[in-house]
């Protein structure tokens, strides 16, 4: 969400569709009008650059699509696109070890 009004831990944000709400930021102190906050009930747990902000933006209305049934949701994920994304070491298929059977005597 995006501050409109800011002050005394409190501020006006607005979110996705116009929708405003009054939230909590004392977590992050009083951030100036126009900042982006991650917001988590009612609370605002991080300041965000515009470009994460509309990266969450993007990933929320794929998730409303999908939710509601719909698949057409990859230009939200443009970013994405060329992206190679790799599991952590932990998660990844162990490389099999060649083996090499011994003749017998």
């Amino acid at each position: 969400m995006r501050v409109i009004k800011s002050g005394n831990g409190i501020a006006l944000c607005e979110g996705q569709e116009g929708i405003r709400r009054e939230i909590n930021t004392q977590l992050v102190g009083d951030p100036p009008v126009g900042t982006w906050l991650l917001i988590f009930i009612d609370a605002a747990r991080e300041i965000i650059s515009e470009q994460e902000a509309s990266k969450i933006g993007n990933a929320l209305e794929a998730l409303k699509i999908a939710m509601s049934g719909g698949t057409n949701f990859d230009h939200l994920f443009a970013d994405l696109e060329d992206h190679e994304t790799l599991l952590p070491e932990h998660l990844r298929t162990p490389k099999t070890k060649s083996t090499t059977k011994q003749g017998s005597n």
